[in-house]
């Protein structure tokens, strides 16, 4: 029995990034009115010096994955050929909602709206352009953009560890450019980075998510808003978080998820139904309209001409909290989008939780701007001029049983703070741990306590605008990752398609054509079951025996052949090797299945029969080629081998210029 060991802990990546967030906790802390200072000047600086790197990268990143689901490229498995989604669609998407913008959502989407509504970046506010503008901005903010940059780095990690047998950590998207050197410094920097921008990007969320609570149980109860009150419930929450993270992934932070969405699709109806519904409805119509409309222009607007600070505020920070959270969502979503297909998890990823965050914005958003505008509900205004983190409760006011859908809203915001937080901690404990999924409970009790831990500091060291800071600072190291991680990508997806290609349609040297042999051996093939048995013996001597065949004539060659075989498993494997290029890997395992009823006809009674079979698949280097390669002779068998490694030669020349290239075995 194999036992958790103590620790998983890689320290090169371990003690940079707990050094450097122990260092920030202490100057926020210790000297919080000059952290402030810092923390602003820092955000300025860069909004003005790096702007337009902000939102060139977030452009790359959006045409990108659009390019990833719409192209050949496609239809190739996070994870082997013949791979299986772990989770249902709905508590997939349950998880993808959840992880990726909960708190976010419960936070701005009756303050953004109004924001933009009253003071625009441009134009005279509380109009009715304004109010256009204002839908505009948020979904724009919202968007394709924000779940684009998670779908980069959800992608890389998925593609590069589940289907390659990479480290499930930032530093296997780089390996094509790098190749084994992200297991040196390079890769130790690039993992540190992400695990500092994973804490202060959770840390930002939970800030906001603990503001807003404050300001909940100050409408409910009258509990004072104060720091001392926020950093109490961030360490009861973050205990909550913990006891999530030791339940795991299906036991804690899937049912959490689960419970998230529930009670976030009550709240929307409620306030769907209860607002001028059809109203919401054309809003919703026109806002995407306008959404789509714009999207461009927005994405590369500057405001260059206004000479406004508005972008670092907005836009800037938004890039920057979703790069930030990049690392942490996008290794989450990898989690559990293994077996899903390119495309699909493109689709599932950029347009289910999208889809659902217009119709969010537009209920919240649209019904707060008509309630201010149309019916004279002035003191929402005044209230998100006031405190942002009250413009939710002051919102539910306007509708009936505001008691009962206050409380809920606090209950949803914990469960988001809860989900953040503990899936933050497995994703960093992942990341710091080399890649290792199997680690020690309390490395991530480790994890859990410094992100509630960083939240308190930033909140004394200046509450929002830190946060902000914190997110926009360490999100621009991380950006030029991710556009390295896309030229990465690219790659690994070009050569594995040549390679597709290559095995497709070189030589065309069909498995059930000249390998078949006479009509009557391909008879008795195709009725006959074998047992388990059989099927071991045939691999362990016939096919082995076929194997070192082909190994004699290559060693005559002077090439370097191994050959393994397991008699207990019924497995085989040839492996040629190639010094500097991939290695050519054949192989034959046992695949069990229920015998069919048709295998036997009526005269026979099947009762009497073997209840199980087993059929010899080869595999290749990308997984299970699907086709059943028992009772063919071993001259057969032995072709079989070389018409699969002269496919593998010709995807060798074709990607000959390509290096380093990818490990596949």
């Amino acid at each position: 029995m194999n036992k958790t060991p103590r620790t998983t802990m890689l320290k090169p990546v371990f003690i940079p990034s707990v050094v450097l967030l122990v260092l920030l906790v202490l100057y926020a802390t210790t000297l919080p009115n000059e952290a402030a200072l810092v923390f602003n000047f820092l955000k300025d600086w860069i909004a003005k010096t790096f702007g337009w790197f902000y939102m060139l990268s977030v452009g790359i990143f959006t045409l990108f994955v659009l390019f990833l689901a719409v192209s050949p490229y496609g239809r190739f498995k996070l994870g082997p050929d013949q791979s299986k989604p772990s989770y249902s669609y709905a508590s997939w998407f349950a998880m993808l909602f959840s992880a990726g913008m909960g708190i976010g959502l419960m936070f701005w989407s009756v303050a953004e709206p109004i924001m933009h509504y009253m003071s625009p970046p441009v134009g005279e506010g509380s109009t009715i352009q304004a109010a256009r503008n204002a839908m505009s901005i948020t979904f724009f903010h919202w968007g394709l953009h924000a779940w684009a940059i998670y779908a980069i780095v959800g992608l890389s990690l998925a593609y590069f560890s589940f289907r390659h047998g990479l480290p499930l950590s930032v530093r296997s998207a780089l390996y094509p450019l790098i190749g084994d050197r992200i297991y040196g410094p390079i890769g130790h920097s690039v993992d540190s980075i992400a695990v500092l921008g994973t804490i202060l990007g959770v840390a930002t969320s939970l800030g906001l998510g603990v503001l807003q609570i404050n300001s909940g149980l100050n409408y409910l109860f009258e509990i004072p808003i104060n720091i001392f009150t926020q950093i109490i419930l961030i360490a009861i929450i973050t205990a909550m978080a913990t006891i999530s993270v030791v339940l795991g992934l299906d036991g804690g932070i899937k049912r959490l998820s689960e419970i998230n969405l529930y009670l976030a699709v009550t709240l929307l109806a409620f306030i769907f139904l209860a607002a001028p519904t059809f109203y919401l409805l054309s809003a919703l119509i026109q806002n995407i309209g306008a959404y789509l409309s714009q999207v461009v222009f927005m994405t590369f607007n500057q405001y260059v001409y206004e000479n406004t600070p508005w972008m670092g505020w907005w836009t800037l920070f938004y890039w920057a909290w979703w790069i930030a959270w990049a690392p942490f969502v996008g290794m989450f979503i990898a989690r559990v989008s293994r077996g899903r297909t390119i495309r699909e998890f493109v689709v599932g990823v950029l347009f289910v939780p999208v889809g659902f965050t217009f119709a969010w914005m537009s209920v919240f958003g649209n019904s707060a701007i008509n309630a201010l505008r149309n019916e004279g509900f002035s003191a929402l205004g005044e209230a998100v001029n006031a405190d942002v983190s009250t413009a939710l409760f002051k919102f539910l006011e306007h509708f009936p049983l505001s008691a009962v859908t206050s409380v809920l809203a606090v209950i949803l915001v914990i469960t988001f703070f809860v989900t953040s937080s503990d899936s933050g901690s497995l994703v960093v404990d992942t990341i710091a741990s080399g890649g290792s999924e199997k680690n020690p409970v309390w490395q991530r009790i480790f994890w859990a306590t410094l992100e509630g831990v960083v939240a308190a500091a930033l909140l004394l060291a200046g509450g929002l605008g830190a946060l902000q800071s914190a997110s926009i600072t360490i999100a621009l190291p991380f950006t030029a990752i991710m556009l390295i991680a896309c030229w990465g990508l690219y790659r690994a997806l070009h050569l594995e398609a040549i390679r597709y290609e290559s095995l497709q349609h070189h030589m065309n040297a069909g498995r059930h054509g000249k390998i078949s042999g006479t009509w009557h051996s391909r008879l008795s093939r195709l009725i006959e079951f074998p047992s388990v048995q059989e099927t071991k013996r045939f691999v362990n001597e016939d096919v082995v025996n076929a194997m070192n065949l082909v190994k004699k004539e290559l060693n005559s060659h002077h090439w370097e052949v191994e050959i393994s075989n397991d008699n207990a498993k019924g497995f085989a494997s040839l492996r040629v090797i190639h010094s500097g290029d991939m290695d050519f890997i054949y192989e034959v395992r046992i695949k069990k299945g229920d015998t069919p009823t048709f295998a036997f006809p009526d005269s026979i009674n099947p009762t009497k029969m073997q209840k199980e079979y087993a059929r010899a698949e080869v595999y290749l280097q990308d997984g299970n080629k699907a086709y059943d390669i028992y009772g063919y002779d071993e001259d057969v068998i032995a072709t079989d081998i070389v018409d699969q490694f002269e496919k593998h030669r010709h995807f060798l020349h074709n990607t000959s210029s390509l290096n380093p290239a990818i490990p596949i075995d």
